[in-house]
């Protein structure tokens, strides 16, 4: 396996980036060594198949310039947190009360209901009716899973006593 400088080098000499000794030093470790030719060739294949892709890149201002001021935010100290504004300590503020009594409610909701279910369990029964003169009532018994619902006929009575008037007897 080929040593990174020597990578680095297999680089240079394909962009023409070394002395004349060291680049004669290359082509001879070239002729000898097919791991380095093979290299080489996959660098001038990635050398042509970005070739135009950097020609379509222009910058607004010179390349110096623009080198330079991505250089000056790299080199610019880092600048301390910003101060919250007003409004943020309110909401900060607000958050903190907020958080636990959101946190109370739910358990003393959590708390009503378990209760709440642990007291329909006893048996409990209820009558209910609608109205005071309905003649409808309405029986809940928890214990036997039952409800009876229970109506009176007045009519039935009020037909009772009128038939009561309209005989001979």
């Amino acid at each position: 396996m080929m040593e990174y400088q020597d990578q680095l080098k297999l680089q240079s000499y394909l962009d023409g980036e070394l002395p004349e000794a060291e680049g004669r030093e290359i082509a001879q470790r070239l002729a000898r060594d097919q791991e380095a030719t093979a290299l080489l060739s996959e660098l001038r294949q990635t050398s042509e198949a970005l070739a135009g892709f950097e020609e379509g890149i222009k910058l607004p201002e010179s390349r110096e310039f623009y080198w330079s001021k991505i250089q000056r935010e790299i080199q610019r100290p880092s600048i301390a947190a910003p101060v919250q504004s007003t409004t943020a300590r309110w909401l900060y503020r607000l958050r903190r009360f907020l958080v636990p009594a959101t946190g109370l409610a739910v358990v003393s909701l959590l708390a009503l209901i378990v209760t709440k279910e642990a007291g329909s369990g006893t048996g409990d029964s209820s009558v209910e009716t609608a109205l005071e003169d309905s003649g409808a009532f309405t029986y809940h018994d928890d214990s036997a899973g039952a409800t009876l619902v229970w109506l009176s006929y007045p009519a039935d009575n009020e037909n009772a006593d009128d038939d009561d008037l309209n005989s001979l007897d």
